[in-house]
């Protein structure tokens, strides 16, 4: 019964998520007819366009984000944190709207690629040293500009049991934009009723060998998640700064807040254990 009841639940989201996304393609589709002469103007619509439809579909996924601190007020910012799937990626757009980081090889994914570059977001080869030089200097112009830019450093999503040593290169576009860096945590508290369990992980981390298809399966099977999205002390460096010392500090106040999932089922209430 429990099954049948799952495979209805997450049927009725899918068509719903379908929806939400044939949506937000028409809206984009006709920001960049309406904005194709101002590409600026065009990439600022299509965040808010995306935040919107965002915030829809973590609703429709039962995706529930609480925020704890407050991120900088003073400037735009660039936002760095742990990233365990897509999951995060609603829960953080859904609370600001911002301009996503991501890779060519999710630009060159059917569909994902599509709703990515509908969203604003700046792509970027991470295998290539000569190449990501001249991102670097992108990312640092989107900030100038004044928008919100969101960076996984792990450069990977991952399963959940801890924060992978952070990326240097890209983080420097925030010393050099003059334009602080937002470390960010996410926890995930509860799925399904029951605190984050290896278990119940798989409902919002996407790793290993799992497809993209599996892992929407699985969160669209999930009645409830409940995501915890804390703000952390703002680095202010400057633009000669080293870059293993910002790395390595962003890296210790995000995984300094991080809780994995539990190894062993416990009584709801019992709290998060961290070891």
């Amino acid at each position: 019964m429990e099954a049948i009841q799952n495979g209805f639940r997450a049927a009725l989201k899918l068509l719903i998520c379908t929806c939400l996304i044939a949506g937000y393609l028409v809206s984009a589709l006709v920001i960049k007819f309406k904005l194709r002469r101002d590409p600026l103007a065009r990439r600022r619509a299509f965040i808010e366009n995306s935040h919107r439809y965002c915030r829809r579909m973590a609703k429709n996924l039962q995706i529930h984000t609480t925020v704890k601190g407050r991120p900088v007020a003073e400037s735009n910012f660039l936002y760095v944190g742990n990233h365990m799937g897509f999951v995060d990626i609603l829960a953080v757009s859904s609370i600001f709207p911002a301009l996503f980081i991501t890779s060519h090889e999710m630009r060159e994914t059917p569909l994902l690629g599509t709703l990515c570059e509908m969203a604003g977001c700046l792509f970027v080869e991470r295998r290539s040293r000569t190449r990501i030089i001249n991102e670097l200097d992108n990312l640092k112009e989107a900030l100038e500009q004044g928008f919100n830019v969101v960076l996984y450093p792990e450069a990977t999503s991952t399963n959940g049991e801890a924060v992978l040593p952070f990326k240097k290169t890209l983080m420097m576009a925030g010393p050099r934009a003059r334009r602080p860096i937002q470390p960010g945590c996410i926890n995930f508290h509860e799925i399904n009723g029951e605190d984050f369990n290896l278990r119940s992980r798989d409902s919002v981390c996407w790793y290993g060998d799992m497809s993209f298809v599996a892992a929407m399966w699985n969160t669209f099977t999930a009645s409830s998640i409940k995501v915890e999205l804390e703000f952390l002390e703002p680095l202010l460096e400057g633009p000669e700064a080293d870059r293993n010392h910002v790395a390595l500090k962003a890296h210790s106040l995000v995984s300094s807040r991080f809780r994995p999932p539990r190894r062993h089922e416990a009584p709801k209430g019992e709290g998060l254990r961290t070891s």
